[in-house]
């Protein structure tokens, strides 16, 4: 699968799982620990742009190399790293430097961003390697 296919692929996975899990899962939580930081409805520009961005970082870091090594632990492995460490940079910084910032739902959200770019690059690894194997 080329390039542009990988990316379309993580971007529909990531995007329904953050759906799942921002709709759905982990609503309660962030609504019970980020309460008035949460905003009535998303800067969907914004939104887009970070998804747009990660989904790169998740094809260009993690998925490509694996698929290039024929792993798919290491699409899962440099998923998790990229997921830690992007959700770590954003909740960390927050902790730092905005006062009365709510730690509560910082390990929820370090735990998503850990599991959910694993999970979104493992399945985009596979769904790369079957439509490979079609040709």
């Amino acid at each position: 699968m080329a390039w542009l296919g990988r990316y379309v692929v993580a971007a529909v996975i990531f995007g329904v799982l953050d759906y799942l899990w921002l709709g759905v899962i982990a609503r309660p939580v962030y609504e019970e620990h980020l309460g008035d930081w949460l905003a009535d409805s998303p800067n969907m520009v914004a939104a887009l742009a970070f998804y747009a961005i990660y989904v790169f970082g998740m094809v260009w870091l993690a998925i490509t190399p694996a698929l290039a090594q024929g792993s798919w632990v290491t699409a899962v492995l440099n998923g998790a790293v990229l997921g830690l460490v992007a959700y770590a940079t954003w909740n960390l910084t927050n902790l730092a430097v905005l006062d009365g910032y709510p730690s509560g739902s910082v390990l929820y959200d370090l735990a998503w961003g850990t599991v959910g770019t694993a999970a979104t690059c493992g399945l985009t690894f596979v769904v790369s390697r079957r439509v490979r194997a079609l040709r």
